[in-house]
């Protein structure tokens, strides 16, 4: 497995909120739902995103797709000044700013909202409602808003999307689930592509023959027992070599590497299943929930039955 790969394995999309917004001029739609992170993709008219914390509007177009990144609010409107008339809430509430709710009376069909049966605009949204969906490491090596114009990039998930969110059959929002998690990881994979990408260390070191080896060893199996001799006699090199070539093409040693990761690994095993803490520990490789414990608090701040059931 590579680090992409790794990336991107791990907790799906659950009962994703996923629709059609069709819009016909003038709208603007605040979205203040808190949720880890939003895909949407224009398939007709345009639109433009505003984000709330001073980085300029993006505007899309059919083709186009954008990730926003929260639990930051922005805005989704016909142009970057229109004020917003609605409100969408965490759990994909709907409502006007004054709270009253829209829900009913914008709905026009089978996962379909809006203003306008036939408006201009058809903006395709896929949302990851809960932060256990989704990496913290891919939601820390992402922009608060990434754009991939339609131009760049060359993905058939899009028309398929669309197909599925008017389908109304049993199992469909699984089948909607998965569509938007190929989506998702097409995008990311397109993003850190890019010519002159400022992709996270981890991914261009991927391709270094030494520290790539590492990284897929590691991910392959975090729970192993390694150290830093066994992964150098894994990579062919002596143990300071790989410290130092690990170091300096990561960012962090490989030790620290490997526990970020088990933490990471730990902290949605808690969240998505209802194993022991015991269990989970050596599911991620430690030797007891007290080891566990230790070090999921020195990296996260909070106990792993904090972080389990949060507030």
């Amino acid at each position: 497995m590579d680090a992409l790969a790794g990336l991107l394995d791990g907790p799906r999309a659950k009962g994703a909120f996923v629709l059609r917004m069709v819009m016909e001029p003038p709208w603007s739609v605040r979205i203040a739902d808190e949720a880890p992170l939003c895909v949407m993709c224009v398939t007709d008219g345009e639109a433009w995103i505003v984000p709330e914390d001073g980085t300029a509007p993006v505007l899309l177009r059919p083709g186009d797709l954008a990730i926003a990144r929260g639990p930051a609010p922005y805005t989704v409107a016909h142009v970057p000044d229109a004020p917003p008339t609605a409100l969408i809430g965490p759990g994909g509430s709907c409502s006007t700013l004054a709270g009253e709710p829209l829900a009913e009376s914008m709905s026009l069909g089978v996962r379909t909202w809006g203003n306008a049966p036939d408006g201009g605009t058809t903006v395709l949204v896929g949302t990851y409602l809960l932060a256990g969906e989704v990496s913290r490491r891919l939601l820390d090596a992402l922009p608060g808003l990434l754009h991939l114009p339609g131009e760049s990039w060359n993905c058939p998930l899009m028309p398929f999307l669309e197909e599925e969110i008017g389908r109304d059959e049993p199992g469909q929002s699984v089948v909607l689930d998965r569509v938007l998690d190929l989506l998702l990881i097409a995008a990311v994979r397109a993003w850190f592509s890019r010519p002159g990408a400022a992709a996270p260390a981890w991914y261009r070191a991927s391709g270094d023959p030494v520290v790539g080896r590492v990284l897929r060893l590691l991910e392959d199996d975090p729970a192993h027992p390694w150290t830093v001799a066994a992964l150098a006699g894994e990579a062919g090199v002596s143990r300071a070599a790989l410290a130092r070539r690990f170091t300096e093409l990561v960012g962090e040693p490989p030790m620290a590497y490997l526990t970020a990761r088990r933490i990471e690994r730990a902290a949605d095993l808690l969240r998505q299943t209802d194993a022991t803490v015991e269990a989970v520990a050596r599911q991620v490789g430690y030797s007891s929930a007290f080891a566990l414990s230790a070090a999921f608090k020195r990296v996260r701040g909070v106990s792993p039955q904090e972080h389990r059931t949060p507030g």
